[in-house]
């Protein structure tokens, strides 16, 4: 099942200790540009980073976010990070408290690209556990800072970052449409035109999330022109610091950034938070996360204050949402093994049976060893009347040592 990964953290000014170093991610060579390859799961931009010269670890280049963030201290302690002073955040639903720790002055190395005098954020747990949604190791965030000096094409279809000179690309390329690019708090926004299901038409300001893996977002709180349409549904949204969010999944007739023009765009609806007021004071009306961004190239230039648009190979593939009412999920571990989160009320996995917390051993015959979670989020939403086999294994004690198989044959529908 898709995912919307919501990643609500707090904004907090981390004071950078480097004195004689200027912060910021920079090109190792003197080159117009270098290319960083990425790994694209759903959209989301995975790039492997080493800190002070560790081993590799997975991280997030998110738009969405100011702070570069490490999901573990455990990993910290093992790199061997110093730590300045400990925060206590908030989480999304306002009461979860979740402690953080301020490493300042990293060396963050991407291949080609350098981060100097780097602060991280450092979470003393990891709640957001990225893995079981994305289905490959995460252990970060880089933010702002990857984009604060310099132009960043975003290569979605060949899977590659273009990390230019300062003040190179001065002229538009070819093909690509500007907007004005408004950078608050350190996060990107555009305007764009949407066009709901009632047929009015907002002027919305969104913003720009390479990080969340939904298409467009509406936070309802922020005007009364937001409708949800009548033909909607009821869901769980994703995860955030705070635990799980949950709203509504409905369309839009159509979202416009210039002439570009993306139809009958899958929306995302969210309850209210207790960050709700920091949407509202941004004067946002929500966000563009990653299925709709990652159907175009784009070039973000914060230094220029613009972002440029041209269409991708995927531009015109339709918007789908999953067909079976299952949430599978990948249990955070070296092995490969997923399972079935959630099950939603009244879809075709809940008729066939399946139960949230089976086991899921193969799809369609094939062990999920050969699976990834992503091919399966796809299979779910690609074709309406299809039969999915799922054999999952139930158990019946926290031991896990009592268990029976079950197999379980679900016909695809469309619910939206």
């Amino acid at each position: 099942m898709k995912r919307f990964l919501f990643l609500f953290i707090l904004i907090y000014s981390i004071a950078w200790e480097a004195q004689s170093q200027i912060p910021g991610f920079f090109m190792k060579e003197d080159k117009r540009r270098v290319i960083l390859p990425f790994y694209a799961s759903n959209s989301l931009i995975i790039v492997p980073v080493s800190i002070n010269g560790a081993y590799p670890v997975n991280f997030l280049i998110d738009t969405g976010v100011r702070s570069n963030i490490l999901f573990s201290k455990d990993l910290g302690d093992a790199m061997g990070l110093k730590y300045t002073r400990r925060l206590n955040l908030m989480g999304a639903d306002g009461s979860e408290q979740i402690m953080a720790q301020v490493s300042p002055v990293n060396y963050l190395d991407l291949g080609p690209i350098e981060g100097i005098a780097q602060s991280l954020l450092v979470l003393e747990e990891d709640f957001l556990e990225l893995e079981s949604v994305v289905g490959v190791p995460i252990y970060g965030i880089i933010g702002y800072e990857f984009f604060k000096f310099n132009p960043v094409k975003i290569n979605y279809d060949d899977e590659r970052i273009e990390f230019f000179r300062e003040g190179a690309l001065k002229w538009r390329p070819p093909f690509y449409t500007k907007k004005d690019l408004s950078i608050q708090s350190s996060k990107p926004y555009i305007s764009a035109k949407v066009k709901q299901r009632n047929g009015e038409v907002l002027d919305a300001k969104l913003l720009i999330d390479t990080g969340a893996n939904h298409g467009l977002l509406l936070n309802q709180e922020t005007s009364e022109k937001i409708e949800i349409p009548d033909l909607n549904l009821e869901t769980e949204l994703g995860q955030s610091l705070g635990g799980t969010l949950y709203g509504n999944i409905a369309r839009v007739d159509w979202v416009k950034i210039n002439h570009l023009t993306q139809r009958d765009v899958m929306t995302s609806y969210p309850e209210e938070t207790a960050f709700s007021y920091i949407i509202q004071e941004s004067g946002r009306l929500g966000s563009l996360g990653s299925e709709i961004l990652g159907r175009m190239r784009i070039i973000l230039d914060y230094p220029r204050e613009r972002a440029l648009f041209k269409k991708g190979d995927t531009f015109y593939v339709p918007y789908e949402y999953d067909m079976s009412g299952l949430t599978v999920k990948k249990v955070p571990t070296d092995k490969k093994r997923f399972y079935i989160g959630s099950v939603r009320k009244g879809s075709p996995a809940e008729e066939a049976g399946i139960l949230p917390f089976d086991e899921v051993l193969s799809i369609n015959k094939i062990p999920v060893l050969i699976w990834e979670l992503a091919e399966v989020v796809k299979l779910l939403r690609e074709e309406e009347g299809k039969v999915v086999e799922f054999e999952v294994r139930r158990y019946f004690d926290d031991t896990l040592t009592k268990y029976e198989d079950f197999t379980y044959r679900i016909e695809l529908r469309k619910q939206i």
